[in-house]
Order: structure tokens, then sequence, then C-alpha cells
């Protein structure tokens, strides 16, 4: 029963940072999804979403929460502009030139962070940042987990639901899919692909936008912030399945409960060793990922 009581809260905070994980992921999945190709500029965007949740409070006192309704619409406008206006003209439609173009506005964004906003940290306290909630039945020691953390799961869920319904089932969802398994046939049905490069860029900006509005209320911001998220997301895509929105959510929440219960067992500072170590068994037995298409 002890032991059961240590590993119960250890899993549950898993799956909480788990699903913003798998937001997270599921962006950069977007991306690789319809443009096939690595977006480095992830984790700086992230960056980004996550100082405008912080001066968006620290300006007009805006709960997270709520700065949803312009951080989200303004990251899938940078997202938008950003591929049209910059990643699409100098990549001159070689993918290794997209690449280095992404990799290339990630330095610049890091940079300018730094120049405007020194390399310190910030972070935000609101009446909800240090409230907990029980979880569980007493019988074998309830978890306390933060509130945010909960709210942070939910909301994750959520975006990701609404995505994938999206995708799934609206008619931009069909010229994305048709995109992304051909895009000549697709420009032959008149598809416009440029156009559909770009939403799909601005909407893997956007779930960075909602990731950011639910984890600023319980982390932290500076100008390196999004380099561990983004290594976290590359292995999620990676360990899923590259392309694949399922392999993204539920790859998301199991690296998140492995963080967690290896953070327990060796330690916070070794935690992620097990997220690196499934990931190496999955590419020996399964390279495709978890849910990756064989070719």
């Amino acid at each position: 029963m002890a032991e059961l009581g240590i590993l119960f809260p250890s899993v549950l905070n898993g799956l909480t940072t788990g699903a913003v994980y798998a937001l997270i992921a599921l962006g950069l999945t977007l991306i690789y999804g319809v443009l096939h190709i690595i977006n480095f500029a992830h984790g700086a965007a992230l960056m980004v979403a996550l100082y405008a949740v912080y001066f968006l409070h620290a300006q007009f006192g805006l709960d997270p929460y709520l700065a949803l309704l312009p951080v989200v619409p303004g990251m899938y406008a940078l997202g938008y502009a950003l591929q049209r206006l910059v990643i699409n003209r100098a990549s001159h439609g070689k993918d290794e030139n997209i690449l280095l173009v992404t990799l290339g506005l990630a330095i610049v964004l890091e940079n300018l962070a730094l120049l405007l906003f020194k390399s310190d940290t910030r972070s935000i306290d609101t009446a909800y940042t240090l409230k907990t909630v029980q979880i569980g039945p007493d019988s074998f020691g309830p978890a306390m987990i933060a509130l945010p953390k909960l709210i942070a799961f939910a909301g994750a869920l959520a975006c990701s639901a609404a995505m994938l319904w999206a995708v799934n089932r609206t008619d931009l969802g069909r010229a994305i899919r048709a995109v992304a398994k051909e895009k000549h046939g697709a420009k032959l049905m008149g598809i416009d692909v440029d156009h559909v490069y770009a939403v799909s860029f601005g909407l893997g900006f956007a779930c960075l936008g909602a990731a950011a509005c639910f984890l600023l209320p319980a982390y932290y911001v500076n100008p390196q912030v999004g380099g561990g998220f983004v290594l976290v997301a590359f292995t999620i895509v990676v360990l899923g399945g590259m392309g694949s929105f399922a392999g993204a959510l539920l790859g998301g929440l199991l690296i998140g409960v492995v963080e967690s219960l290896g953070g327990l067992l060796l330690g916070e500072s070794l935690g992620q060793i097990g997220i690196f170590a499934i990931f190496i068994v999955v590419l020996l037995f399964r390279p495709t990922g978890l849910f990756g298409a064989r070719g």
C-alpha cells in the first residue's frame, strides 16, 4: 500500500505533464506530416508564446488561461506569416534549405529574446498557482495534484481532440491530408498547396500558443526554455511514428509517465534517462515508431 501511495501520485503527475508534451509534439507532427520537414524553430516558437503569456499577465493582468484567446490566434498568424513570407521564399522548394531556414529562425528568435529580456528567468503568480486537488481514495494514500497541472491536462487533451477533429472532419482537414499524402495530385484537384503549407505551420504554432498558456501558471520562461521541451517533443514524434497524431498523443502521455517514474526512482536530475531508454528500445524493435506506417 505504501508503494502504491507513492506510485499513484507519480503516475498522475506524469500524465498531466505528458498531456502538455503531447500538445507540443502534435504541432511538430502536423508540420512534419504535411511539409515533410523537421521544424527546428519549434522550441524557439514555444519560448515566444511563453513570453507573450507572461507579458499579457504582467502588463494587463490577463489570466494565463484567458490569454488563450489572443495568444493562440497570434501564434497561428506568426506561423502562417513565417512559412509564407520567410521559409517558403528562402527555401526555394528544397527540403534541406527549409531545415537550415528553421534552424536560422530558432537562432534569431533566441538571440532576440536574450537581447530584449536578458537571460533572467521569469514566472508569474496567480491565486491558484499553489492550490492542490486531492485525487484518489484514502485507502492507499490520495494523490495531491497541483490545480494548474490538472487544468493543463484537461486543456491539452481538449486542444488535441479539437485538432484531431479539425483534421479528420473539416474541408480544411481533408485538404491538409490530401497535400500530406500527395501534393502534386492535390494541386491538380485545385488545392492551394502553398496556402495549406502555411496553414499547417500556423496550426503547429497555435498548438504551442495553447501549450504556453497551460504551462506558465506553474512554470517559467527564459530565452532557452524551449530547448528542453522540443527535445522531448522530437523524441515523442519519432517514438509515436513520424506524422502520426495518435502516436504523438499516446507517446506524450507515455513519456510523461516514464519521466515522472524515472525521477521518482533515479532522482529528478536523471528522470529523463528512462525516456531515451524506451526510445532506443522502440527504435530497435519497431523503427517506424509505435503508430508509424511501414514503408
